[in-house]
């Protein structure tokens, strides 16, 4: 029987009570048996069984309690409602059993569709859903499920906003005393927005059984501590400050990656003379914008003055900052008009189809082209950054009303395992968060993020939970998005320097 159970976006953003597990031992009354055609769709089934399209539901929930039951008889469980294998064998509910799971039956509560196994279900709270990712997350799955194949996976993600749209929902489940069994959560000060000691179990014990602290590196260490605890387990470092661009497209221009904006301007300049695109970029979900700035400040300032944006020691209003804006209102001046309709993916397409030239986006990039057999793009440093790494780091939390904590604690072993590291992050398209993992199942951009980690000044990602708490980080997001529709350098600096005002950092 598959365990992974692939909420669909909707459905989670639905999500507000608990999971009800359901018991091996209840068994289902199935009316009929019926395989699994094509074009056949479980609305079709339950207008023609029960007289009602919207009663899919039924169906798909007591179809996966007989699996459940009895798994030699029906050995595939409905993992999305949207697929059915050409092939399977469906159970029919009896017309009494499904009016009664109808009659109870909670949209907000998703989960009752899914059986849970003999140990219960782990409920996986991400926003990880493109290409790269998905799969990433799905090899650390196996390999969960290889260990406990009693547990039943419910990957439960919200897609968009680079974790934006996540950090709404997961909030309302977890002040709410309903959360997921774990969730992901960005390395750094973004643990500050769960007030983790409520909501959140410290993980020092667990860091303590597993020699974590000797497995990642002192820098990350640092990161990952919040008042004296640790309170995530990070699958992977990120780096922000990646420009992309395609190789066929330079080569035949006679162009080579700017490492300075004087550059990026002349490099555009010929791109654009040869009808290429020069620059594209995303902005539908609204942060892409505060991604590149903070890479554009990171190649405006030294990493000194980038740290101490952050911390008070440098000045927002400093003229450094306001040449980093002027750099950024350049950039947006080659940028693809479409942009507000894009995802950042959206706009990687124009590079993948050779209408465009460079993108500046993080390194999950490599892993969305791989997932798109696209292997004709070329990387470097963005603009003014080389020496720089900005970086982030996805962990994993443990919340304190965990309703299945063992199973979580099992997860969080996983995720910051050799094995486990080793099978997400080739695939997501990041470094391990561990130093002893085999360069050799990396591709090139990965081994020279390994090198580039080692030996680069370390500076946080603010866009990305490592560099300020969420409600700075989210009045910066805001201005950002402001700027590329206004392009008001003056006016932005002056949000940013009171937005540091607000969070307690500059006077």
């Amino acid at each position: 029987m598959k365990k992974l159970v692939n909420l669909t976006i909707l459905a989670v953003l639905l999500l507000t009570l608990v999971p009800v597990a359901v018991s091996a031992q209840e068994m289902v009354v199935c009316q009929e048996e019926v395989v699994v055609a094509k074009d056949d769709w479980l609305s079709n089934y339950a207008d023609k069984y029960f007289g009602n399209a919207q009663s899919w539901p039924a169906v798909m929930a007591l179809h996966n309690q007989a699996a459940l039951a009895e798994p030699d008889k029906y050995p595939d469980s409905i993992v999305n409602a949207d697929i059915l294998e050409v092939g399977w064998t469906i159970c029919i509910p009896a017309e009494d059993a499904a009016e009664a799971f109808l009659a109870s039956y909670d949209p907000d509560k998703p989960e009752t569709l899914y059986a849970a196994g003999e140990a219960g279900q782990l409920v996986v709270g991400s926003w990880w859903t493109a290409g790269g990712e998905a799969e990433g997350l799905a090899g650390m799955f196996s390999i969960y499920e290889g260990q406990h194949p009693d547990v039943e996976i419910v990957n439960a993600t919200v897609a968009g906003g680079a974790g934006t749209n996540f950090f709404a929902v997961n909030k309302a489940r977890l002040l709410g005393g309903d959360p997921a069994d774990t969730f992901q959560l960005h390395a750094g000060l973004e643990v500050e927005t769960y007030s983790p000691e409520t909501y959140l179990e410290p993980l020092d014990d667990l860091y303590a059984s597993e020699g974590l602290e000797e497995a990642f590196p002192p820098d990350l260490l640092t990161l990952l501590t919040y008042q004296d605890h640790y309170w995530g387990v990070p699958a992977n470092i990120h780096r922000s400050n990646v420009l992309w661009y395609n190789k066929a497209v330079f080569e035949a221009n006679g162009l080579t990656p700017p490492t300075t904006f004087e550059e990026f301007q002349q490099v555009a300049d010929a791109l654009q003379a040869a009808g290429i695109q020069p620059y594209v970029i995303g902005t539908k979900d609204g942060w892409e914008a505060a991604h590149v700035f903070e890479d554009v400040l990171a190649g405006s300032l030294t990493p000194e003055e980038y740290r101490g944006l952050w911390t008070g020691e440098f000045s927002w209003t400093d003229p450094k900052v306001t040449q980093a804006l002027e750099n950024f209102k350049m950039l947006l001046s080659y940028a693809n008009e479409d942009h507000p309709a894009l995802t950042w993916d959206g706009a990687g397409e124009y590079l993948i189809s050779g209408t465009g030239g460079m993108m500046i986006m993080g390194d999950w990039t490599d892993g969305w082209f791989t997932s798109k057999d696209f292997t004709g793009y070329g990387w470097a440093p963005s603009p003014g950054t080389q020496g720089i790494f900005v970086g982030l780091s996805d962990s994993f939390s443990l919340p304190a009303e965990a309703p299945n904590k063992e199973n979580a604690l099992n997860w969080l072993k996983v995720v910051g395992s050799k094995e486990g590291q080793e099978a997400f992050n080739p695939q997501k398209g990041s470094i391990c968060a561990r130093t002893d993992c085999d360069p050799s199942l990396f591709n090139e951009y990965l081994q020279s993020a390994m090198v580039d980690w080692s030996q680069d000044a370390i500076v946080p990602s603010v866009q990305h939970g490592a560099a300020a708490i969420l409600s700075w980080a989210t009045e910066y997001k805001d201005a950002m998005t402001l700027f590329v529709a206004s392009g008001d350098v003056a006016g932005t600096q002056a949000v940013l320097q009171q937005a540091c005002v607000d969070a307690g950092v500059c006077q």
